[in-house]
């Protein structure tokens, strides 16, 4: 299938196709007038890459997982490798969460002190 089609069966425009291809999460084939061709199962492939994004991976992180990305429905197979990534993810956003309640606090201390 062609690059528009992909994105409408995908539900993702044309350009996060191009993306993902251009950071290694998808592979087209070049015909002779130079359209990318896909296979079926880039379906499925687009469709766990986007869950994976959605759940707080990174694009560097699912590239880690690229072997099982063909896989049906990726989020219910057990896999270590998700697993572990998901848990560092997580310390990243709670470090993350942990800096900005604290610029919160001094936010709200420098407030509370100018008057009104």
């Amino acid at each position: 299938m062609r690059i528009g089609e992909l994105a409408r069966a995908a539900g993702v425009s044309t350009r996060a196709l191009r993306y993902y291809e251009q950071r290694g999460l998808l592979q087209a084939r070049r015909r002779d007038n130079g359209y990318r061709e896909y296979d079926d199962s880039a379906v499925i492939r687009v469709h766990n890459v986007r869950a994976l994004l959605d759940a707080g991976l990174k694009v560097d992180d699912i590239r880690e997982l690229n072997l099982s990305l063909d896989e049906k429905q990726l989020e219910h197979i057990p896999n270590c490798e998700a697993y572990v990534l998901y848990q560092q993810r997580l310390r990243a956003v709670q470090a993350q969460l942990a800096a900005l309640t604290e610029v919160e606090s001094r936010l709200q201390a420098k407030l509370a002190g100018v008057p009104k």
